[in-house]
């Protein structure tokens, strides 16, 4: 398969490496103030770029009709605008919050333990995630998935970064050296904790799904998700 990446940084560089593993050919690399390649010449395209540059870059790949899977975070309030490019031009489009196996495995765990906990009123729910300190956004994509997997389940209407009321999801989003990512869902009660804990050791993880991804996506047609490609 031959691959275009929007977005160079070390994602990027992490796919390219593992792609190339593979057997696939990087045909277009663009980065922050560079192109190589020709994006026409791809046969899908991953793109890991920055929240401003993705809506652009998402946009630029339905209208030439390359599929595309994405994994930026921070643009979503666009999200709609291009599942409706991607419906007119009869396009195929991914986007996850987090691409790893592991944590998409994580969201169902997540979701099954709301639903489970949820007639256990005295139980307060709370998310924490931990990132490397050049992550731009905050909360991550991956912690709101989490918190949204939650309201789902609960009597929760939403999630915030401030004091919390009853009927909000506490997040909790700091920034420390290169950790490459961790998610924690804590119940508590004045008896016990529930903890549950993904931790990404590497980048592999993100890369290696993204690369699946791509892969199930070439010859699709529409807007799918994570869930679609592992089938769960």
């Amino acid at each position: 398969m031959k691959l275009a990446l929007l977005g160079y940084g070390k994602m990027g560089k992490t796919i390219e490496a593992l792609a190339v593993a593979k057997g696939h050919e990087i045909v277009y690399k663009k980065g922050s103030g560079f192109e190589d390649g020709k994006l026409a010449d791809a046969d899908a395209a991953i793109e890991f770029s920055i929240p401003e540059a993705a809506v652009s870059n998402i946009k630029n790949c339905l209208e030439t009709n390359i599929p595309i899977v994405s994994g930026t975070t921070g643009w979503l309030s666009d999200y709609a605008e291009m599942v409706k490019l991607c419906e007119t031009r009869n396009g195929s489009f991914i986007y996850a919050s987090n691409f790893s196996v592991g944590v998409n495995l994580f969201f169902s765990i997540n979701d099954y333990t709301a639903k489970l906990l949820a007639p256990w009123k005295e139980y307060l729910v709370g998310v924490e995630e931990i990132h490397h300190t050049q992550k731009q956004d905050a909360p991550s994509g991956t912690a709101i998935t989490i918190a949204e997997g939650i309201i789902k389940h609960s009597d929760k209407k939403s999630w915030t970064m401030e004091i919390p009321s009853e009927e909000n999801i506490p997040i909790e989003a700091r920034r420390e050296g290169d950790v490459k990512g961790t998610h924690i869902v804590d119940y508590v009660s004045e008896i016990d904790t529930i903890s549950l804990k993904h931790e990404a050791h590497t980048r592999d993880g993100f890369a290696k799904g993204a690369i699946l991804a791509a892969e199930w996506l070439v010859d699709r047609k529409g807007v799918y998700s994570m869930k679609d490609v592992l089938g769960i």
